[in-house]
């Protein structure tokens, strides 16, 4: 049992030998920019990408995905679900008309039969009818289910336009999709979506891809009227509270049905999942954790946020419409970050230039702004080239530690797969080093190494006569000076050739 962690946020380099079917690589927005990680719900585990010489692999063996499921994960007391109000149920004397939508391999289809049977113990009449097409992983998937007080009162088996009661979006990309919105009226069909975004399968070869979040909430909004949608973000509070981004669909299900979208009694879904016999438990968890979370968000967030990333943390905390970063907030980050890297005089020489830059667009191109900004981002990146010292800080700054105790508990063990340059062979095919596995004693060597960071550059630099070191090196001075020769001619009329 292996599971991954890239620690180190993946740059996109490509070097890790990823196959573009894979669906485990996933997006991760931070202050520095889109990384991306691996998702351990979706790893196929082929584990091609530890053939790569990306540095950034580490394999878990053993252990399991610690999981905030149960009253103990919130806090000791009774059950957390056992006082949440029972909303009024919607009638079904007309049909009505349920579209779940989805991905392959999410349990989409798993949605619409469980929904199916919890009509058939309540005795009402009901059809269900999958949409798969060709899809498999990562496919569009749409499950029509019609319910109805008697069976004669059902012609049909697809939800037509304008027909839907409920859009049930398990995700975004299928929710926004023409023949999802086509079945919404205005006005009078609800929809409840996924505000979690799953990549395409081309998001592996390309990490800039604009996954377009808020164009595709702000068209479904459109259709449905703003009042109409609600957005939440399932997959991050599912995986969190129970360990599996699968949970996300049933804890879709769980917060429309306290939003008294669905008419069906929560003890009728309770006995279809029961009657399914596949992770009882872990579903019904589900459920009621997506009716917390549409009863009191705040204390569902709470209740997650030990098993969060620090970036979904903060990205709830300040909201996508959060006011852009200053020119200084960014550059205190940065430089704040090459201390680190570093040490203080690698952080103030990033500093000098920056203000240089400021001062000199403030007297050349008055009114105008971007050149300083564009410096002090791309001059950051120059200069905080991740060598083996970085690799090493990264891994024993705690941060790395903090990710596997939120994410892993019980008797796990770690495997580092690196390629040390000094150390490495060639792969005779590739001429890339082959990486070999390594134990978790690698921690101790890596303490010396961060230690040993401040002699980066110097002549006591263990790795800095490689070529590729002094490449990076020649880097920064030659941006150094590039930047120079812009600030000497830099007018109104060239400033936007400048920040290009």
């Amino acid at each position: 049992k292996r599971a991954f962690i890239n620690h180190l946020v993946c740059e996109g380099c490509g070097d890790c030998s990823v196959s573009s079917n894979c669906v485990s690589v996933q997006p991760l927005e931070t202050r520095l920019g889109r990384k991306r990680r691996i998702d351990q719900s979706n790893c196929n585990k082929d584990f091609s990408c530890v053939k790569g010489f990306c540095p950034s692999f580490v394999t878990v063996h053993g252990g399991r995905v610690r999981k905030a499921a149960g009253a103990g994960a919130a806090g000791g007391g009774p059950d957390p679900f056992a006082d949440l109000p029972e909303p009024k149920v919607p009638g079904c004397v007309e049909p009505y008309g349920i579209l779940v939508t989805g991905i392959g391999g999410t349990g989409v289809i798993t949605i619409g039969a469980l929904l199916g049977m919890a009509a058939h113990v309540e005795g009402k009449g009901v059809t269900v009818l999958d949409s798969t097409g060709l899809a498999q992983k990562n496919g569009a998937v749409a499950s029509h289910v019609r319910i109805a007080e008697r069976a004669e009162d059902l012609h049909a088996t697809r939800i037509g336009a304008g027909a839907v009661r409920l859009l049930l979006g398990c995700d975004m990309v299928t929710a926004a999709a023409p023949e999802s919105l086509a079945t919404i009226d205005q006005g009078a069909s609800r929809a409840v979506v996924n505000g979690d975004v799953t990549p395409p399968a081309a998001f592996v070869i390309d990490n800039t891809i604009d996954l377009g979040s808020r164009l595709m909430a702000r068209r479904i909004q459109d259709v449905a009227g703003r009042e109409m949608v609600d957005f939440v973000e399932a997959t991050t509070l599912a995986t969190a509270l129970l360990g599996d981004s699968i949970a996300t669909n049933l804890f879709m299900v769980g917060y429309a049905w306290q939003k008294g979208l669905v008419p069906l009694a929560a003890g009728s879904i309770e006995e279809a999942v029961r009657l399914n016999a596949v992770a009882v438990e872990a579903n019904r968890q589900a459920f009621g954790w997506g009716r917390l979370a549409a009863h009191d968000p705040a204390r569902v967030w709470k209740i997650a946020r030990p098993f969060l990333a620090p970036e979904a943390v903060e990205g709830a905390a300040e909201g996508e419409d959060s006011a852009p970063e200053t020119l200084d907030a960014l550059v205190e980050h940065r430089a704040a970050f090459l201390r680190e890297y570093q040490d203080e005089a690698w952080a103030e020489r990033y500093r000098r230039l920056v203000e240089r830059v400021e001062a000199a667009e403030r007297e050349r191109a008055p009114g105008r702004s971007g050149l300083a900004e564009a410096v002090a981002r791309n001059l950051f990146r120059l200069m905080s080239y991740k060598d083996e010292y970085e690799v090493a800080r990264l891994y024993t700054s705690g941060e790395f530690e903090a990710g596997l105790r939120r994410q892993f508990e019980g008797g796990y063990r770690l495997r580092f797969h690196l390629a040390p340059p000094l150390l490495a062979r060639r792969d005779p095919e590739t001429g890339e080093l082959r990486k070999r596995e390594f134990g978790p004693w690698m921690f101790g060597a890596f303490r010396v190494l961060a230690r040993m960071r401040r002699l980066r550059g110097t002549t006591w630099d263990l790795f800095g006569r490689t070529g590729e070191r002094r490449m990076e090196r020649r880097l920064i001075e030659d941006y150094r000076g590039t930047v120079g020769e812009v600030l000497d001619r830099l007018t109104p009329a060239n400033h936007e050739t400048a920040v290009a």
